[in-house]
């Protein structure tokens, strides 16, 4: 058993210090999962990687419970948890951007058609979200790939080693779910 396995087993039996060093131990990569996740998700975020990393610390701390094997599946939590962070910055720059609420008023429609046509980075990262979540209701382990491989950067042996899969499986669930995104991205 490795070394994060074992700081991750002492975690889910309720020993919060083993937490707080697994999570240090794994810090550089969460570094890299975060900096890949905010240059997806737009310049309108206003956190730098440092930041992401410890807001999702925070969550990560604030989690009734964890339920994570090892460490591939720890890392693609942490993805999981970012991509939540990111999208809740998102949202709220989007309501702060269209007044919070209040309704626009345009005489002109042919500027509101243009303004409602064009998509920001932000709010392309928002439809990848709605997206995933749809395919989430479809079938959850198709999401649970495209999180570990797109997000935490994670290959499809350590997806397979995480999903108790072969390889073969992670590429053709990889597939099917680009397939479904595309479709749902396009529309």
């Amino acid at each position: 058993m490795s070394e994060i396995t074992e700081l991750l087993s002492r975690a889910r039996a309720g020993e919060s210090q083993a937490a707080h060093e697994a999570y240090a131990s794994l810090y550089p990569e969460l570094r890299r999962i975060a900096h890949s996740r905010l240059r997806q998700g737009g310049n309108r975020i206003s956190l730098d990687t440092t930041a992401l990393v410890h807001d999702s610390y925070l969550r990560f701390v604030n989690a009734k419970s964890l339920d994570v094997s090892g460490r591939n599946h720890f890392l693609a939590y942490a993805s999981k948890v970012m991509r939540s962070v990111i999208v809740d910055l998102i949202r709220e720059a989007n309501a702060e951007r269209r007044g919070g609420g209040q309704f626009d008023v345009t005489l002109n429609t042919a500027i509101a058609e243009a303004s409602s046509d064009s998509r920001t980075k932000g709010d392309e990262a928002l439809f990848v979200h709605d997206a995933l979540t749809k395919l989430e209701q479809v079938d959850q382990r198709l999401a649970t790939v495209v999180e570990m491989r797109y997000f935490a950067g994670l290959t499809d042996s350590e997806i397979a080693e995480c999903l108790g899969v072969t390889v073969r499986t992670v590429g053709r669930d990889w597939e099917k779910a680009r397939l479904f995104l595309y479709a749902m991205l396009k529309d």
